[in-house]
């Protein structure tokens, strides 16, 4: 364990803003003595806006340097938290790795504070590329391009003749980066197959003692990670993970916008329940009570196990590590292979069928393994608001018979139908998904923290951000879809 340091920025442009007079814009005092104390507020309003935006660039520049001299350091973008290192330096990076529990064939998003570091690190890009950047940075676009040879570590490609680029739209990662004086590899900063940190506490609970730093620049904006693609031809890209930018936008630019989604499920298996039952055994899934579960269920009766205690011998272990080899594994991972362990839910009363969703090797972050999971066991629900509805409240009556400690993530318009959940939490409304996508995370973690063990999530639709809101959902839950 180290020491984490907190680097909290103390401007008002990091922070909501602060009353600085007794009276608002466009109010008249009353009279000259109120006139004469909200001048002087004012100038001290001003002059400690001074002095907080001092403080905050000394504290970018010690953390940039901290980067630059090999440290790792947690910092706010307009997405989610990322945990920054030196992207030349294979030891740097290494402890990216080591503090997320990340696999290695996960490759990492180059972070750059401005265009010219692009010829650094990036042997070539077309005049598409070039129009992307135009229109999308600084924002939540990250674009793979071809890799310069030995001009990043080749744990941060994974291997591959790619890197995938981005620039944040954030004032704090922008100078940080320009403090670093180095291109920053920065996966989301939380353990791997965790939800993302939106707050600087998110990545404080997650990762300290094993980081050397936070800077925290309170929440987060667009709240789900950078849409990834690929440059495909002169006038088409591929969306290798949806997020903030939309394929609705790009195809504003690109001619064609293929997507990683569509053609993952032209490949999606629909498994009948009767059919279902022999895969649901390899997870430790009740068959009985359709009850969703993750490692630690007994297969026997479907009960949620202690969490991190091997239901072999009750030996606690640690969360995501094997318990034959210490190994750091994520859900869903065989801790004797690493290849993602098939998936599957019980339907229950016969009427929905599951889905399970294959890997492919992955090209860019959040391609492969389980992601964005609450520690509770989750299943995604997708059909007709009311048949979810009904499905879903089945399945809390004969889980909550069984002493299991139930959750719900709906929306605002559905809340009220989920009185028998011991938690039911909306991320947002329907009609405006955006709220949504920057609260889910938050509301991942909050099952965490009230220690829900079995989490039914509604479906949302796949318009806009809700592409990337379902890709979110489907990780966290997975892959384990039950349509009804």
């Amino acid at each position: 364990m180290i020491t984490t340091t907190i680097w909290s920025m103390k401007s008002s442009r990091y922070a909501p803003p602060r009353p600085i007079a007794q009276y608002g814009a466009g109010v008249r005092a009353e009279n000259q003595a109120d006139m004469e104390e909200d001048e002087l507020r004012t100038a001290n309003a001003a002059e400690d806006a001074a002095q907080a935006e001092k403080a905050d660039e000394a504290a970018i520049l010690e953390a940039g340097k901290q980067i630059g001299s090999g440290g790792v350091v947690a910092f706010p973008t307009e997405t989610v938290y990322g945990l920054g290192a030196d992207a030349r330096s294979t030891a740097a990076v290494e402890r990216i790795f080591q503090a997320k529990g990340r696999p290695s064939d996960n490759p990492l998003i180059v972070h750059i504070s401005d265009r010219g570091q692009l010829a650094d690190f990036v042997a070539d890009w077309n005049e598409l590329a070039s129009r992307l950047m135009d229109r999308f940075w600084p924002g939540p676009l990250t674009i793979v391009l071809p890799v310069r040879e030995g001009a990043v570590s080749e744990r941060v490609t994974a291997g591959l003749d790619t890197v995938a680029v981005r620039m944040p739209d954030h004032e704090v990662a922008l100078r940080l980066i320009a403090a670093a004086q180095c291109p920053v590899a920065a996966p989301s900063a939380n353990r791997s197959g965790r939800p993302s940190p939106t707050l600087a506490s998110h990545v404080a609970e997650d990762l300290s003692g094993y980081i050397d730093g936070i800077v925290d620049g309170g929440a987060t904006g667009v709240g789900l990670e950078s849409t990834v693609i690929e440059i495909v031809s002169d006038d088409t890209v591929r969306i290798l993970r949806p997020g903030g930018v939309t394929a609705e936008q790009l195809g504003e630019i690109a001619g064609c916008v293929l997507d990683e989604e569509d053609e993952k499920t032209e490949a999606t298996k629909d498994i009948k329940p009767e059919d279902a039952l022999s895969a649901l055994s390899e997870v430790g899934v009740s068959t009985e009570a359709g009850v969703p579960a993750r490692l630690g269920v007994s297969s026997k009766d479907g009960m949620p196990a202690q969490v991190g205690v091997s239901s072999k011998d009750g030996v606690p272990t640690e969360v995501g590590v094997s318990s034959e080899d210490g190994v750091p594994t994520e859900a869903g991972v065989s801790s004797k292979d690493g290849m993602p362990a098939q998936v599957g839910v019980s339907s229950g009363t016969g009427d929905a069928a599951v889905v399970l969703q294959e890997t492919q090797a992955p090209r860019s972050p959040g391609m492969k393994y389980t992601h964005y999971a609450p520690r509770g066991s989750m299943l995604l629900v997708e059909g007709e608001p009311s048949a979810v509805q009904a499905y879903i409240n089945r399945q809390l009556a004969e889980a909550n018979a069984r002493g299991v400690k139930t959750g719900v993530l709906t929306y605002d318009e559905h809340i009220a139908e989920y009185q028998d959940a011991h938690l039911a939490l909306a991320c947002g409304s329907l009609g405006e998904l955006e709220s949504a996508a920057r609260q889910l995370y938050a509301v991942l973690r909050e099952f965490d923290a009230c220690e829900v063990e079995a989490i039914w999530a509604e479906a949302c639709s796949r318009a806009g951000i809700g592409q990337a809101l379902m890709n979110r959902l489907t990780k966290a839950a997975g892959h384990r879809i039950v349509r009804v």
